[in-house]
């Protein structure tokens, strides 16, 4: 109801005076013709979901949602839904990532209806909304990944791409059980300080450690097109990523990618990855923690956020079937800049998208 009053403000504000291509489409409503040269949201014949502009309707107002896209309780009907996952029982170090959906939500209302620097307009691409979280049972880690699993068949059952905000890394897992089960064994571009790659950790194989070895067990992944950027810290032997090499994974390790842009490298992985279904993971810990200290386990000298924002445009012309955003953890975020540069990680995400229009 506090989403409709805001509409219903921009609505009324805008008829005293905005510019008529401002205006949020009403539903049903048959989109007008869009004069020659003059970019508007009514030049498409297709109805989007449409954010209210904070020109018209303060940022603090309202329920937060993703972006302040309108809730809906499925994916049906729906191109692309960011949905949350609340968990952080599978943190080994700091906790405190369940909390990070909501706090995304929050710093997401900085967002605006395009992205500037590529010109992409994914409002006027996809229909889009934020479906909630998933119910997770805070108790039973086994148990959230069951009712993960079940939920992202539902979503992905609708042909909807999930852009999902985390909660540990341990979401993954189930997450990529149902993509494969749609889409079979995916590429995968995992930005990350650490590897995930554990086998056992304190007598438990299943944390977020362990999510892509679980991953590669049960055949999720096409392993020749993986890559794992920003590997970084100190490990348990001398060479910490020599498993996930065996497995055939390209590892960049964070020394590789210091005081350069990322373009080159990520031109290397659209080759590597080829036409085929690829699922984008994102830790924000692959940030270096003086740009993302709210996180459960901050490595030293890391990505920078221009590197990061790089690594998503240069997943533009992937078949990308999911995307998540992990490991923002609130109580160590006390200026809300982790959780800002997450909402703004997702929001490159979505306009990198399959059928993404750009001006």
């Amino acid at each position: 109801m506090s989403f409709l009053r805001s509409l219903t403000a921009t609505r009324a504000v805008a008829s005293r005076g905005a510019p008529s291509h401002l205006l949020p489409l009403e539903p049903r409503q048959t989109p007008a013709p869009c004069p020659r040269g003059i970019p508007s949201r009514r030049c498409s014949g297709t109805r989007y979901n449409v954010p209210p502009s904070a020109e018209f309707v303060a940022r603090v107002s309202g329920i937060p949602t993703m972006a302040k896209l309108p809730y809906r309780d499925a994916a049906d009907g729906l191109d692309a839904a960011f949905v949350g996952v609340p968990i952080d029982t599978g943190t080994s170090n700091r906790p405190g990532a369940r909390f990070g959906p909501r706090q995304i939500r929050v710093e997401s209302a900085m967002l605006r209806a395009y992205n500037s620097g590529t010109r992409a307009a994914p409002y006027e691409s996809l229909m889009v909304a934020d479906i909630g979280d998933v119910n997770v049972n805070v108790y039973d880690l086994k148990d959230t990944c069951k009712r993960i699993r079940e939920a992202y068949r539902k979503i992905l059952a609708t042909g909807c791409i999930p852009l999902t905000m985390g909660g540990d890394h341990t979401i993954a897992y189930p997450i990529l059980q149902a993509v494969a089960e749609r889409h079979g064994p995916v590429g995968l571009v995992h930005v990350d300080a650490h590897a995930d790659t554990s086998d056992v950790v304190l007598g438990e194989k299943i944390g977020h450690g362990t999510p892509f070895r679980r991953c590669v067990e049960e055949g999720l992944l096409d392993c020749k097109r993986v890559v794992q950027i920003g590997l970084r810290g100190s490990g348990y032997s001398a060479d910490s990523y020599e498993w996930s090499r065996a497995q055939g994974f390209r590892v960049v390790q964070v020394e590789e990618c210091w005081f350069k842009s990322l373009a080159p490298l990520m031109s290397e992985v659209r080759a590597q990855m080829g036409p085929g279904p690829v699922y984008l993971s994102f830790d924000i810990d692959a940030l270096d923690p003086g740009f993302a200290p709210g996180t459960g386990t901050p490595e030293i000298a890391g990505l920078t956020p221009i590197q990061g924002v790089e690594i998503i445009r240069g997943c533009r012309g992937l078949n990308l079937v999911g995307c998540d955003l992990v490991e923002v953890s609130p109580p160590y975020d006390t200026t809300g800049n982790t959780a800002l540069t997450g909402a703004n990680l997702l929001f490159e995400m979505l306009c990198v998208l399959p059928k993404m229009k750009y001006y």
